[in-house]
Formats: structure tokens, sequence, C-alpha cells
């Protein structure tokens, strides 16, 4: 399935934002990619839908879906109960891959996506190479005997912030997904009621 292999800080410059993480290229050249980028400083007001959109691409981005996934996960989280919104975001939280980088086993939610399809990385003991693969509060997730040793996870892990919902021990890679976050405790910079507006059109 196609994915955006190209440069990331042109996605963040994109946005207006660091989305994939702090990124010095961004920092010295946050503004629009292209020929006329730094001129379209003053860019002409967005329409809301418009906003909208710019949102949930900056979303799909963020954590790596596709347009016909992250509908889907949309749908999913409208029928769950609570906010759609809020669902949504947990659902996106709550993906393999996602949890591997939030563990800090992997630098980014790319890199964690390609150590769980190269099958470095078991949920509940058994090898699961499904980067979309949803992990529930209680689940184990942890890196292979014979990939600890793996230079990218070592300096990583190293570098790791710690979240209230996860937990994680560093000696044996090993970590385990206690419990749905709450939505303060998210991060990024998101507005997700803009998401929901968009679909609910």
């Amino acid at each position: 399935m196609a994915r955006y292999t190209g440069p990331s800080t042109k996605i963040a410059r994109k946005f207006g934002e660091p989305i994939y993480g702090a990124d010095k290229y961004f920092e010295k050249r946050n503004y629009p990619p292209g020929q006329h980028g730094a001129a379209r400083k003053r860019a002409r007001k967005a329409t809301e839908y418009g906003n909208q959109l710019k949102e949930k691409q900056k979303v799909k981005y963020m954590y790596g879906v596709l347009e016909r996934q992250f509908r889907n996960t949309y749908e999913k989280a409208s029928r769950l109960p609570g906010q759609p919104g809020e669902n949504l975001l947990f659902l996106l939280e709550s993906r393999l891959d996602n949890l591997v980088y939030r563990f800090g086993i992997a630098p980014t939610r790319a890199a964690a996506r390609q150590l769980v399809l190269h099958r470095h990385i078991t949920l509940n003991g058994a090898v699961c190479n499904i980067p979309s693969a949803q992990v529930k509060p209680g689940d184990v997730i942890a890196v292979r005997e014979r990939s600890k040793s793996l230079e990218v996870i070592t300096n990583s892990v190293a570098a790791a912030t710690k979240f209230s919902w996860i937990e994680f021990d560093a000696k044996t890679l090993t970590g385990k997904y206690l419990n749905v976050p709450a939505r303060e405790d998210i991060p990024e910079n998101i507005n997700e009621q803009l998401i929901v507006d968009l679909y609910s059109k």
C-alpha cells in the first residue's frame, strides 16, 4: 500500500508546525514550501472547509494513515459512545505502530511502522507485523529477543518520553498499554472537532 515517503520537513512546513516531532530544518525554514514559500507569509484567508480539510490531512500525515483507512477509523469512532473526535484520537493512539513510538522503541511513527513490518515487535508474546493492529488496555508489546541490539532501538529508548497511560521497562524492552489516554494527555496539537465537522457534511 502506498505511503508518503518524501521529505518530512516539507510536510511540516506545509502545515506550519513540526508534526513529526522536533525538526531543526523546520526551525530554520518555518514558512510554506515551494519557490515562493517565503513570500507567502501573508497567505489568503482560508475558508471553513479549507481549515477542516487541512486538519484532517495533518492528522493523516501525523499518524501515517491513508484516506480510506482514516475514514474507516472515523466511522468506527462515530459508533462508539462518547465524542466522535476524541474516540478517533483514542483509536489512532491505540494502533500498534503508534504505541511502539510512544514507548520510545522507535524515534518516529514511520520508524515504528517499519519495525513492526519487519517483524521486530511482539504483541502479547506473538510476532505481529500489522502496524494498524488495535491494542487493548492490558496488552503487552515487546521487542523480539534477536532485535534488542538494533542501534535504532537502543538510541531511541535512551531519549524516550514517558506517558501516564503506558508502562515501559527499558531493560527488557517490554511495554504495557495501561489504559486509553485522557484527551488532555495527548500532546499533539490537534483540533478534532474540525474533522468531525468535515465528515458531518
